[in-house]
């Protein structure tokens, strides 16, 4: 498989329902490049997590969904975008059980625990973008 011949995808998130496609588009390339079933359930939690993010705290912004290669070895990269407030301590948005929005879910900490490559920007009053990568198994 040559991931030279696969297109990003990118969904924007608007509404609910944009977060559940936003994760059934990774499930799916996830399994086309061959991850394992674990590792399917990682990427689609993630950005679900990323996507869910968006939707409470920006409003709107995108997902995109990207196949990459490194050294012969395939994986997925997920970078999250939005233009909202941005997030004013990042360190603290990274601490394991910090939630703004009283959500019980992974957050964050969890994304970073689930993916092999974790990059966060932010500015307050102009957004934030993640990008994460998980390496095939």
């Amino acid at each position: 498989m040559v991931v030279a011949d696969y297109s990003p995808e990118t969904i924007n998130i608007e509404q609910e329902s944009d977060i559940v496609t936003a994760r059934q588009v990774g499930r799916n390339m996830s399994k086309l490049f061959g991850f394992g079933t674990i590792t399917q359930s990682r990427i689609a939690t993630s950005i679900s997590e990323l996507a869910r993010n968006i939707y409470l705290y920006a409003g709107t912004g995108t997902i995109t969904i990207s196949p990459v290669e490194r050294e012969g070895v395939i994986g997925l990269q997920i970078t999250a975008n939005d233009s909202g407030p941005g997030i004013p301590d990042i360190r603290q948005a990274l601490d394991d059980g910090y939630s703004t929005s009283g959500a019980l879910g992974a957050g964050l900490p969890g994304v970073k625990r689930m993916m092999d490559e974790f990059e966060i920007h932010s500015t307050l009053g102009e957004g934030t973008r993640v990008i994460v990568v998980k390496w095939s198994d």
